[in-house]
């Protein structure tokens, strides 16, 4: 039965109709019946082999994720790209895989993009642009980009969003959330997986690419805090030309890293080039508190000799004041080696969970670090150690906040780019000044009164209002009103299985009957009659039933797959 919270139009049903048919086709058919969707499946796909099973190819999970998430949609494959950024979930041979996906989509109608920003911005195509290149020069599954002129000769490139692409995301995530739900009530081992977590955090980061504000908003911003460093080139939103459908960014010069070295790379200098960009990505961690979350070649921008731009804010990070409390415990104890410290703070962030060994999470990372440590830097590949680092903590079951996660990703990705220009950089030397004086602003006479003032206010407001609460409950006791609820988990498909075989065996029952008593009707005096009709002819009929409702009941239970 589906829950009340699906919406049970025909687009639904059908969608639901299509997940269910793909999973059953790459091998989840198993996930399928455990979330009661086997009746949107044919039968002659309920009886295809597993992968891995008789006369069916083995085929890896993480392959098969992605050939999911291709054959679902955009929304499926933005999902899949963002769990590829979760070594603390996921393991790495599935991580490979989704990593595959591509955000690919054909362009649409270049007239279709003019109509949308001139509807939204309310002025004509040529009042608003002195040229508008109809080429896209990227697609994407959310929007596309084009080049165009300023009127005042300035070069820019719009991001034009696809023309109903929210309607049919949002209907898409409404589903995507009851599976989630479903997964964590009804299939016991995705609970690892922590699937409704992992919804509402893609959830959020969707809604914030669908508007293309908040990219303005957070380009801006990181604009402003560079504005100072004139090596470092951030674009320029022209909030004139920029709504929530439409971005206009001022396009700034250089070529992305990897064409940079490769053209003209004796041009460049490295060690200035690695210095400011390592220093760019640590001013974003510890200063401005957002963080570009893409800092792949391609999104990175230079200028010989070493200049350097950053485009593409579509995927940002931010960093909070509690959380960053946090990270600073944490990198304390990465620069430090202190095993202990690091533990501390996973668990101040409530990243443990009912499965985790803190001792022997401690022992595995000591082994970790202990194989890299004295190693020259030059030999040291961030990425390996990255994910071995996410590996040890998925294991014992620690799932730390995506954004801290995207924050090490980042680093891990800049740091590798870093170490190719300049094999000599010292990470821990760079780091640790910004550690010392992060330590020192936490601890400003200004910042320390103004925390202890909050503690003084959240102190007083309990004695005000501690009281009053109290006595509510005992007045809840005392009148008999207050109640106990507990909450059972996994219960549902035991529940579920119970029912559908009470129902089985008094329908098998009903049938027993059909058949005792027509063998007895058909056995009396073929001379009787009932209301003109011979009795034993009721007898028949009610064989025919019998059969009928017999054939029905084999037939559910074939379909439902569990003959033994």
């Amino acid at each position: 039965m589906l829950p009340l919270t699906i919406t049970r139009s025909v687009q639904h049903l059908q969608r639901l109709q299509h997940i269910a048919r793909v999973l059953t086709q790459q091998g989840f058919g198993h996930i399928v019946d455990q979330l009661d969707l086997g009746r949107f499946v044919p039968i002659w796909l309920r009886r295809k082999p597993r992968a891995g099973e008789d006369g069916a190819p083995a085929v890896g999970v993480g392959r098969r994720l992605r050939r999911v998430a291709n054959e679902l949609g955009p929304l499926f494959v933005k999902l899949g790209q963002m769990m590829a950024t979760r070594p603390d979930i996921l393991p790495r041979d599935i991580l490979d895989e989704l990593r595959r996906l591509e955000d690919s989509a054909d362009s649409f109608d270049p007239s279709i993009a003019s109509q949308i920003i001139v509807d939204d911005l309310r002025i004509p195509l040529p009042e608003a642009y002195a040229t508008f290149d109809e080429k896209p020069i990227a697609c994407g599954s959310i929007g596309q980009v084009h080049r165009a002129t300023l009127r005042d000769g300035r070069s820019v490139v719009i991001k034009v969003r696809r023309p109903h692409i929210e309607k049919e995301l949002r209907s898409d995530l409404q589903l995507l959330t009851w599976l989630a739900e479903a997964l964590d009530r009804w299939v016991p081992e995705a609970a690892a997986y922590h699937p409704t977590t992992i919804v509402e955090e893609f959830e959020r980061t969707l809604l914030r690419e669908l508007d293309y504000l908040h990219e303005a908003a957070t380009t801006s911003r990181l604009r402003e805090a560079f504005s100072d460093d004139d090596q470092i080139r951030i674009p320029e939103v022209i909030w004139s030309h920029t709504t929530a459908n439409v971005l206009t960014l001022e396009a700034i010069p250089g070529e992305n890293l990897r064409a940079a070295l490769a053209s003209d790379g004796h041009r460049l200098n490295r060690k200035e080039l690695a210095a400011r960009l390592a220093d760019m990505y640590l001013r974003q961690f510890f200063e401005v508190g957002t963080f570009h979350a893409d800092p792949h070649p391609g999104n990175i921008l230079v200028q010989a000799p070493a200049r350097v731009g950053l485009i593409d804010f579509g995927q940002v990070g931010t960093i909070s004041d509690a959380m960053a409390g946090h990270l600073l415990i944490l990198l304390f104890g990465m620069v430090n080696r202190d095993m202990d410290i690091i533990a501390d703070a996973l668990s101040e962030m409530g990243a443990f969970g009912a499965k985790t060994d803190r001792a022997q999470l401690m022992r595995d990372l000591h082994s970790l670090v202990d194989k890299y440590y004295g190693q020259p830097v030059g030999r040291l590949n961030m990425s390996t150690i990255f994910g071995e680092g996410a590996e040890t903590i998925r294991r014992h079951d620690v799932a730390v906040p995506r954004d801290v996660i995207l924050m090490l990703k980042s680093l891990t990705t800049v740091w590798g780019v870093a170490l190719q220009l300049d094999p000599e950089l010292d990470a821990v030397a760079m780091v640790k000044p910004r550690l010392a004086a992060l330590v020192r602003s936490r601890f400003e006479p200004r910042r320390v009164l103004r925390m202890g003032g909050l503690t003084l206010w959240h102190v007083v407001s309990f004695l005000r209002s501690g009281p009053q609460q109290l006595r509510n409950v005992l007045q809840q006791v005392a009148s008999g009103q207050w109640q106990l609820n507990v909450r059972h988990d996994n219960l549902e498909p035991l529940g579920r299985d119970l029912d559908r075989s009470s129902n089985r065996l008094a329908f098998s029952i009903v049938i027993a009957g059909l058949v005792v008593g027509s063998s007895v009707v058909v056995s009396a005096d073929p001379q009787v009659e009932l209301v003109g009709i011979r009795l034993q002819t009721f007898g028949i009929v009610g064989y025919l039933l019998a059969g009928v409702l017999g054939l029905g009941l084999l037939w559910a239970i074939f379909r439902s797959g569990r003959l033994s």
